[in-house]
């Protein structure tokens, strides 16, 4: 009878210890189905990863040419700049050189002088008055001088005044234009005063 008692007791423990044995065994054993979601969460942040370092990479490209355009910007200005500031040194030695050869005279009224002095020796060449002599010889060669002698001061003057009106001009470029304005006014007064005998008039005969 004890035989048995210790029997049926050996055996319960032995139940209870399998038992036990196997419900840690599914503690520690994980679920099928969480594996999965584990793998799948590790998918997304290995994505996202990958996406941020991707972006990270293409803002400094972004950057760069940012840079590249405003340094293309620049040159484009600066070469534009130097360009005017070339133009307008140019025009305003031009002004100042046309306003010194009206002054002074050009090659071109002196050709004129001397031509309208022959057509005058020419119609007087078979009589004609003192008067229309000195008219046709002298009166039309100063006048024709002076004519030629205003259209250079009148272009100096034009040239003068477009370029004090342009901007962004350095200083000399100023200066130099309202040398050539100014020169180019007062040789076109001058001009102006010998064509209509202002300042000197055709010297007359005696009657």
């Amino acid at each position: 009878m004890d035989t048995k008692t210790t029997e049926k007791t050996a055996t319960a423990k032995n139940d209870e210890v399998a038992e036990s044995t196997t419900a840690e065994a599914a503690k520690t054993t994980p679920d099928a189905g969480t594996a999965p979601a584990a793998d799948g969460a590790g998918d997304d942040a290995a994505d996202a990863r990958d996406e941020t370092a991707r972006a990270t990479d293409e803002e400094p490209d972004a950057e760069l040419d940012d840079e590249d355009d405003d340094d293309l910007d620049d040159e484009e200005a600066a070469s534009g700049q130097a360009a005017t500031g070339v133009g307008a040194g140019a025009a305003a030695v031009v002004s100042a050189a046309l306003a010194a050869v009206a002054l002074t005279g050009t090659w071109t009224g002196r050709v004129v002088a001397e031509r309208e002095t022959l057509v005058g020796q020419i119609k007087t060449s078979n009589g004609g008055s003192p008067a229309q002599q000195i008219s046709e010889i002298y009166g039309d060669a100063w006048h024709s001088t002076a004519l030629v002698n205003g259209v250079f001061a009148l272009l100096a003057l034009i040239v003068g005044v477009l370029v004090l009106t342009l901007p962004r001009r350095p200083a000399w470029v100023r200066a130099v234009a309202v040398a050539g304005a100014v020169l180019g006014g007062l040789g076109l007064l001058l001009s102006v005063g010998t064509y209509f005998d202002l300042f000197l008039s055709l010297p007359t005969t005696g009657s």
